[in-house]
């Protein structure tokens, strides 16, 4: 796997936390790992973007290549439109992260926004530089309500495109997850049907960065050179038994009249 997509199901849940701490793991197990940003939007010519966040938290040893930057926050087509720069195509993404995986053991190609962002006019979303690579995608996914449709869509877009979805991680596992969120951990699989490798605990971007390099394996399973068992996880966390009595009790928006 020299190169790996990192995908999510949307935007602000945790994919570049994911990415870093894929990029720790991977470091940790003695490979050599870059980390490229096709589409670096809403950040300022002299802050630091996504790839540079990664460096901070997985280490000196990862490279950072960014391709393209546009100042507003939205997706890479809109954000190069009004910006007046110029779009990326799938070709400009899968020749970088090719030339990368010359020199790196993984290249880690991380998307913005989900995984059907438009990078150009033409429509084209990281979907196609996995196509062309020939790339697995990892989908970063949330831990709370909605997350089963929007994995499973993000799952079936994959396959219909026949490529390859290597499996789910959760970008920001609650300190206290409520129902849903245990729920949802127990479904992810059987509702997207790719395998749970991961789940990043909350406000992991904000440990020092020794910390998160030391504790990034625990975070993510063995193909992500990590140590994290799912099964185990889930013995962690299972959903509580229904009774009667934790049922709210029924409401109705707009009841009928009486009689009808």
């Amino acid at each position: 796997m020299p190169v790996l997509m990192v995908s999510g199901t949307g935007t602000e849940i945790g994919k570049t936390v994911v990415t870093s701490a894929i990029a720790a793991a991977a470091v940790a197990a003695g490979r050599s790992v870059a980390v490229l940003k096709p589409a670096q939007t809403g950040v300022g010519p002299q802050e630091p973007g996504d790839a540079a966040e990664a460096v901070r938290l997985a280490g000196p040893s990862v490279t950072a290549v960014e391709l393209a930057r546009y100042p507003e926050p939205l997706a890479p087509d809109t954000a190069a439109r009004r910006s007046g720069l110029a779009t990326l195509s799938p070709a400009q993404i899968a020749e970088a992260a090719q030339r990368l995986s010359q020199d790196h053991d993984l290249v880690l190609v991380e998307g913005a926004g989900g995984l059907l962002v438009r990078f150009d006019e033409a429509g084209h979303t990281l979907a196609d530089g996995a196509r062309l690579l020939g790339a697995p995608t990892l989908l970063v996914a949330q831990a709370g309500l909605g997350t089963l449709s929007s994995t499973t869509l993000a799952a079936e877009a994959l396959r219909a495109r026949g490529l390859t979805g290597l499996g789910v991680v959760v970008g920001s596992w609650p300190r206290n997850p409520d129902l849903a969120a245990r729920c949802n951990l127990a479904d992810l699989t059987k509702s997207s049907g790719l395998p749970l490798l991961g789940a990043v605990p909350e406000g992991s971007g904000t440990l020092a960065p020794d910390r998160f390099r030391a504790s990034a394996p625990t975070w993510l399973a063995e193909p992500l050179s990590g140590t994290w068992s799912a099964d185990s996880f889930l013995s962690t966390w299972p959903p509580p038994p229904f009774t009667p009595a934790d049922a709210p009790s029924p409401t109705r928006a707009n009841p009928s009249p009486a009689g009808v």
